[in-house]
């Protein structure tokens, strides 16, 4: 039995180190898939994605969302990327499937038991509020990654505008350079360039830029430009100065997550390490002790 265990214990880490060891080749070639240009002769059937897309669709459609909630619901997901017209028809469509979906699986699931209902009305709730998770998800997913290439951008913009590009030019050429490597923050850059362009104000448009990502280092950068753009001081400076700022902030936070390191692998290692060290150990030891001592006795 102890070798058994020995074994499995072997193979669980073994497997473990190869997956790890396996996965940035994964990634790295679905970086290239995506990168690399559509073939010419695609097929036309229609694909899964956009026989889900009509379906809820249609359903969000039939059952719109109440009047009081559809700002807050438009603007999670907006926060999250989502700013087609239909987003929220799509969301409602969506979440009523999933629930029709979770609760048809939790009745098929449970017709063996005698909690039949309270396994479908779980299941139900399950499919109910797994549509706002994975908004939640990607709303903290597109967060992180904004903040993550927001210094890279600053930089880029002080470059711009040493140049003699004006703020709304730089802002467009930022969002033109830094497209593959940080699409999410150019994304809502081409976004700000379309409100200045239809002709809403500066300020109103970097205010908007700060509600859409709900980033607090993007509110920062919008109220440094707004108070530039109303004094007339260097915006070259501001940039390079909030740039700084922003990259000593992520050195702090790294430099948190480094200290909070040593308390977060003590459960780890005890209830990990400690017990395949004592198997290894003590095992070999308490496997002669039985071996021996048992007879001895069933002899007395």
């Amino acid at each position: 039995m102890l070798e058994l265990l020995t074994a499995t214990l072997f193979l669980l880490v073994a497997a473990g180190i190869a997956w790890a060891g396996l996965s940035p080749g994964t990634w790295r070639a679905r970086g290239v898939r995506r990168l690399s240009p559509p073939p010419e002769h695609a097929a036309e059937m229609p694909s899964p994605g956009l026989l889900w897309r009509e379906l809820v669709g249609r359903i969000g459609t039939a059952v719109p969302a109440s009047a009081r909630d559809l700002p807050r619901l438009k603007r999670r997901l907006m926060r999250a990327g989502f700013r087609g017209q239909n987003a929220a028809g799509y969301f409602q469509g969506a979440r009523l499937v999933t629930t029709l979906l979770f609760a048809a699986g939790g009745l098929l699931g449970g017709s063996h038991t005698d909690n039949l209902l309270l396994i479908a009305a779980a299941a139900a709730a399950f499919g109910y509020i797994a549509p706002a998770q994975y908004v939640e998800l990607r709303i903290r997913r597109r967060q992180k990654a904004i903040a993550h290439g927001l210094p890279n951008a600053l930089d880029l913009m002080v470059v711009c505008v040493e140049s003699g590009l004006g703020i709304d030019q730089t802002i467009l050429q930022v969002a033109k350079e830094l497209q593959t490597a940080h699409p999410d923050i150019c994304d809502e850059f081409t976004v700000m360039n379309l409100e200045l362009r239809a002709g809403k104000g500066r300020a109103d448009a970097l205010h908007n830029l700060a509600d859409r990502t709900g980033v607090e280092d993007v509110k920062k950068l919008v109220a440094v430009l707004v108070q530039t753009d109303r004094f007339g001081t260097s915006i070259a400076q501001c940039l390079r100065g909030h740039a700084e700022y922003l990259r000593n902030m992520a050195r702090q936070r790294a430099e948190e997550q480094a200290a909070k390191l040593a308390v977060k692998l003590v459960f780890p290692i005890f209830f990990c390490v400690l017990p395949t060290l004592f198997v290894v150990t003590i095992g070999p030891v308490m496997v002669r002790l039985v071996r021996d001592l048992v007879p001895m006795i069933e002899n007395m």
